[in-house]
């Protein structure tokens, strides 16, 4: 190749120096911030951006970024007071610039938090095509954070369409709700979480506590400065430690109107509302009555105070959620959302269109496997872990989020499997509660391993075989070494059995052995609603009783019951409680009963401290034991099972009721476990202890405190006997350990 020349290389520098003092001219006469100034927009209304949906900070203002696919008009509209019906100020959102794709947006300067907005969207209103828009109602933000409280908020007229106009005419209604919906708060996220970090307990040495936020410190025996709020349960949190539990499962706190009227006593004539919070409004926004702080964003910092001092206690939060439905109920139902949104991308419509598709028991069911609502639920996830901390979820009726926009169940549902492997949601505790109103039953067999399940059949096969049902004791032996029969054939382990004898949903544990039928006639449906099949037994007496022959049965039985629950491998979920015997009084559904039929009355504490002493042993025992709690199932070499007379149960002789095994934890140390649950005293023989060690007592139900349970390392010790004396329906735990 031939070189340049020295006239060419001259030329060539000459050029360089020219283009350098260009470039040094146009960047003198031009700085970047007056660019940026001289094209940007100028006015305090702006086109914004169309992601992340919500409303979100940028700059000195707000963006707002609402979805709608077939929606011809959307309008913002800001308010000053939750209960005003005409807002403040009003901004139109023009179709040919805030809109992008299927997102509409606008950006607005000046916005603070606090700030009270709704939408209102407008398009077609053709019911027999599934469009259900309607321009006078105020709708909200499926993304806000918080929602205003309104203690008057109803539901207004009866039904979507007016009730004046023909079923079939597509009239929408000409009632504006504005006055009597809450309003979203915009909140703006500021809250330092200092060194807040999750306490990720493994499955194998989680122990979950059910609860319900209102309910467990509004009574006034509860003592608490904050009653009934986040703060109350803050207040609680060394109650919790104590007990040994390490998270708490708290039932619905997504928004939603408790001063939904949903019946009335018929004994009392009370108004009975949503207690239960089984019916979201707001995906992610936490319960604002549940903030002792205020309803206008405050209780979004709240709810992350009460995060934060749980994890300073090493105790997790998982949320019970709600995703397969919302309040707005059936076709006859009110428009709050997702219907005047996009009423045929959120929900499962009927083939006519105008109905909706019920797999939940409320009306409604969410499209849930629509890429968009997909995404929604995702989102709203995610929320809840990044800016609010939480642990966990319990998906309320899960088998729903499996089934496909036309109802059926999806052989690999893809937003189970998004949530699973989601990256942000890796950490966090999945549970599903693996059925549905409409039949599907996926105990054992809900999407992949990720998932952990609420074990049905634990429930109703303990209770069963404590009861005295002729054929459970291989289905109880079965539960106690964590249901492989159920898990093992789809690949989980035991850690996938959420156990538990009782919930929200049913008999509290003192009711399972007080009351034979329920007693849901506080209702208003004439005791027609909750499940009849408690397999629960009163043992003489329907109800509270003086007879103390009776009391005792219901005290060993329900220890009984908290013995096998932490005995078993898999999960203890325990309803909170039942440490300290709560009644409900036979209301097995007491979802309307924000009264003292739900509530804890904490006197029933100091009443029966040897209920809640036993529990809390139970708790202790599980942890100086692993091998209970360990997250594969049993080998061969680990439990060895036997009769009363040491050979091998009569496993398919329906008549037999008692049972032990042994466990082996390592070459010096075994359990014995022997469990009667008949109403006759037997005597079991005792199999030889490992050598150095004797047989030691560390609990016997049958017996009055404290010798129903001793503390690990002052088991009592057994006389060189060869059998163990087990009285009618009791269990009885024998630790083989070196004596002292």
């Amino acid at each position: 190749m031939r070189q340049p020349t020295g006239r060419m290389r001259s030329v060539s520098g000459q050029a360089a120096k020219k283009s350098r003092a260009a470039i040094s001219q146009i960047t003198s006469e031009r700085p970047l911030h007056e660019y940026v100034a001289a094209v940007s927009e100028r006015t305090d209304v702006r086109v914004g951006v169309p992601l992340p949906l919500g409303a979100y900070a940028r700059g000195a203002g707000v963006n707002f970024a609402f979805f709608s696919r077939h929606a011809s008009r959307v309008r913002l509209e800001l308010f000053d007071h939750p209960d005003d019906a005409t807002a403040a100020r009003v901004i139109e959102l023009n179709p040919a610039h805030n809109r992008t794709g299927d997102v509409w947006h606008v950006w607005v300067e000046g916005i603070r938090p606090g700030q009270l907005y709704a939408h209102r969207v407008d398009g077609p209103y053709e019911p027999k095509e599934g469009h259900r828009f309607n321009f006078n109602k105020l709708l909200l933000d499926p993304f806000a954070t918080a929602i205003s409280r309104l203690p008057a908020w109803e539901f207004g007229p009866a039904r979507g369409d007016d009730p004046s106009v023909p079923e079939g005419d597509s009239v929408p209604s000409t009632v504006d709700n504005a006055g009597a919906m809450p309003k979203c708060v915009f909140t703006q996220e500021h809250f330092h979480w200092h060194e807040d970090r999750p306490p990720k307990h493994p499955w194998s040495a989680t122990v979950i506590y059910e609860t319900h936020v209102r309910g467990f410190t509004i009574h006034p025996s509860s003592r608490v400065e904050h009653p009934g709020t986040y703060r109350g349960l803050m207040e609680k949190i060394s109650y919790f430690k104590e007990l040994g539990v390490t998270a708490v499962e708290l039932m619905p706190v997504q928004e939603f109107n408790e001063h939904q009227t949903l019946c009335s006593n018929p004994q009392t004539g009370q108004a009975l509302g949503n207690y239960w919070g089984y019916d979201p409004v707001a995906f992610c926004a936490p319960k604002a009555s549940y903030s002792s702080s205020g309803g206008m964003g405050q209780q979004t910092l709240e709810f992350k105070e009460m995060v934060q001092a749980f994890h300073d206690a090493g105790i997790e939060v998982i949320l019970d959620v709600v995703f397969n439905h919302t309040a707005e109920g059936n076709e006859l139902g009110p428009t709050l959302c997702f219907r005047g949104i996009d009423n045929t991308i959120f929900y499962m419509l009927a083939d006519d269109k105008r109905s909706y598709r019920d797999y939940t028991g409320t009306g409604n069911t969410m499209n849930a496997n629509h890429p968009v609502v997909r995404e929604y639920i995702l989102t709203a996830l995610r929320y809840w872990v990044v800016e609010m901390h939480v642990d966990g979820f319990r998906f309320d009726l899960a088998a729903v989020l499996g089934r496909g926009r036309s109802g059926n169940v999806l052989a690999n549902p893809p937003l189970l499997e998004r949530i699973a492997e989601d990256p942000i949601l890796r950490d966090v505790k999945i549970i599903a509660e693996a059925w549905d109103a409409a039949g599907a039953y996926e105990v054992g067999s809900f999407s992949e391993r990720r998932w952990a399940e609420w074990n049905g059949q634990y429930r109703d096969d303990v209770r069963r075989f404590w009861r005295g049902d002729d054929g459970f004791l291989g289905l109880f032996a079965q539960r106690i070494c964590g249901s492989a029969d159920i898990y093992s054939k789809s690949g989980k382990g035991p850690e996938s059995s959420i156990n538990f004898v009782t919930c929200h949903d049913g008999f509290t544990l003192q009711d399972l052995v007080s009351y034979r039928q329920k007693h849901n006639e506080p209702n208003g449906q004439n005791n027609h609603d909750g499940t009849s099949e408690n397999f629960s037994e009163n043992y003489g007496a329907e109800g509270e009783t003086a007879d103390g022959w009776i009391e005792s049965i219901r005290k060993r039985q329900i220890k009984n019951f908290l013995l096998t629950l932490f005995v078993s491998r898999g999960v203890p979920m325990l309803l909170g409680g039942d440490e300290f015997r709560r009644t409900q009084r036979g209301n097995n559904n007491a979802y309307c009963q924000d009264n003292e039929t739900s509530w804890c009355d904490w006197s029933h504490l100091e009443e029966h401290q040897e209920m809640y002493r036993f529990t809390r042993g139970m708790i202790a025992f599980r942890r100086a034991h692993p091998m209970l709690s360990t997250e594969q199932f049993y080998t061969d070499a680990e439990i060895h099972w036997f009769s009363p007379r040491g050979d091998l149960p009569h496993w398919t002789e329906p008549q037999e009721k008692q049972l032990a095994c042994l466990i082996t934890e390592d070459e010096h140390r075994a359990l014995y476990l022997m469990f009667n649950a008949v109403a006759e005293a037997v005597t079991f023989h005792l199999p030889t202890e490992p050598p150095g060690t004797r047989w030691h007592l560390a609990v016997d139900t049958s017996y009055e405190a404290p010798e129903d349970l001793f503390d690990a390392g002052d088991e009592l010790l057994l006389d060189h006997s060869q059998a163990y004396h087990l009285h009618p329906r009791s269990s009885v735990i024998l630790v083989a350990r070196p004596p002292t």
